[in-house]
């Protein structure tokens, strides 16, 4: 499968009275074509910081980003308006991220008409077609996003976000604002979009029972750091560091005859403001040592599966 987008040691800083805040730091991690993503972690770990600072919505402050080879971490304007019809984003609030100013029609019809690439006659066709692939009964067409179920909201902004036929789209939290019911609709929604459209994703979500659903790989991120990569089924079936173990912990099981075994976590959460080097879950940790305080790097445990903990092997015996 070729590689649609790679990131390398990826960063982003923000300068705040306190000190350098590192919400994205030293990040590296692909995606193939045609497949998704998942980014999970708690809320604050960086996981929609990285997620726009790959479509140039934020600026990194090192490393670099490659889309299909070439490297795009640093472009002109030309290059960037250009270079955003191919990557694209959906937002996490469907009612904010939407013009209360603008129908249906106009918000999916405006980057067809910033894009100069289409008629008047040929706007109003592609902006059917689109309500058609979503899902937005046309009839719908004039009215404003007050007037919208968050469901339909939702419809509207990834018809926008598809409305140049981009090849990577970064999902922000797209059903996290949905009831449940709507949530299913809206992750079929966009399955069959991506089999039909040859779409990439980079879900980023803090519910693992939606990206084991919609996922082909995972990144567990915690405090601007990457903690575990693998395949969706993997992480699902043989967790290996700390963090992710609590995390999956925490998930409910439909299994009345399970015993679930709910790890807790103690201690005081790393500043992510001028963080010292080490593991930042250390703190938190049952198994820390001396060790655990200098420099973590991501280790390929088994094949495609890497994880950032000194002591990996020794806490799950392998």
């Amino acid at each position: 499968m070729a590689e649609l987008i790679k990131a390398t040691n990826l960063k982003k800083y923000f300068e705040t009275p306190r000190g350098t805040l590192h919400a994205v730091d030293d990040i590296s991690f692909s995606i193939d074509r045609g497949k998704t993503m998942g980014v999970v972690g708690e809320s604050g770990c960086g996981k929609s910081t990285l997620g726009r600072t790959m479509i140039h919505l934020l600026e990194s402050s090192g490393g670099t980003i490659h889309f299909e080879g070439e490297d795009v971490t640093r472009v002109n304007s030309g290059k960037l308006r250009k270079l955003r019809e191919n990557m694209q984003i959906i937002f996490q609030d469907p009612y904010s991220s939407l013009n209360p100013r603008m129908t249906v029609e106009q918000t999916i019809m405006e980057p067809l008409t910033i894009s100069g690439r289409f008629n008047k006659r040929d706007r109003i066709q592609e902006t059917a077609r689109i309500m058609d692939m979503v899902g937005i009964d046309r009839r719908l067409r004039l009215s404003y996003p007050h007037e919208l179920d968050g469901g339909r909201r939702q419809r509207v902004g990834i018809g926008r976000a598809l409305a140049l036929n981009p090849k990577f789209i970064v999902c922000d939290e797209p059903v996290s604002a949905l009831d449940v019911s709507i949530q299913a609709q809206i992750l079929n929604l966009l399955q069959d979009l991506q089999s039909s459209n040859e779409l990439t994703y980079m879900f980023v979500t803090h519910d693992l029972s939606v990206v084991r659903h919609i996922s082909d790989d995972i990144c567990v991120m915690y405090l601007g750091h990457l903690v575990e990569t693998c395949s969706s089924k993997e992480l699902f079936r043989n967790p290996l560091h700390p963090y992710t173990k609590a995390l999956l912990s925490a998930v409910p099981s439909a299994n009345i005859h399970k015993q679930q075994q709910r790890v807790i976590l103690e201690g005081e959460i790393t500043s992510p403001i001028n963080p010292k080097p080490g593991c930042r879950f250390a703190s938190r940790c049952k198994f820390v040592k001396e060790d655990c305080h200098q420099a973590q790097k991501l280790v390929e445990i088994a094949p495609g599966h890497s994880v950032s903990c000194c002591r990996v092997k020794e806490i799950n015996n392998l």
